[in-house]
């Protein structure tokens, strides 16, 4: 799978709209085919900071997902929402759903 995490520092005038204005292009994308989750979290550190979480199936995946017309809608609708250019980390996993964090387990029947 190809898994990416980005940050996006989001104007304060538009932090706490940031889910709405994001909303078509966020439903759009979960609405793929090779999409395998697309998650939104808010810094609890720092209020205008979003974190993208998304993972898509393989290449052929992300690369429809960078094609789409909902992506190119979002890549002339946010940026004005936006302090600067959102970072990212952009890897490719041989796995395609999240690990157990064994070092957290929960014991059976807790």
């Amino acid at each position: 799978m190809i898994f990416i995490t980005a940050k996006f520092r989001v104007k304060p005038e538009h932090a706490d709209r940031w889910p709405e204005i994001t909303r078509a292009f966020t439903e759009a994308t979960r609405g793929e085919a090779g999409c395998l989750w697309f998650d939104w979290s808010r810094s609890v550190e720092d209020p205008t900071e979003y974190v993208l979480v998304e993972a898509f199936r393989d290449g052929e995946a992300g690369a429809a997902h960078v094609g789409s017309a909902h992506f190119k809608a979002a890549q002339q609708e946010l940026p004005p929402h936006l302090v600067e250019t959102p970072r990212v980390i952009n890897t490719t996993l041989d796995q395609d759903d999240w690990s157990q964090l064994g070092e957290m387990a929960v014991p059976e029947g807790s």
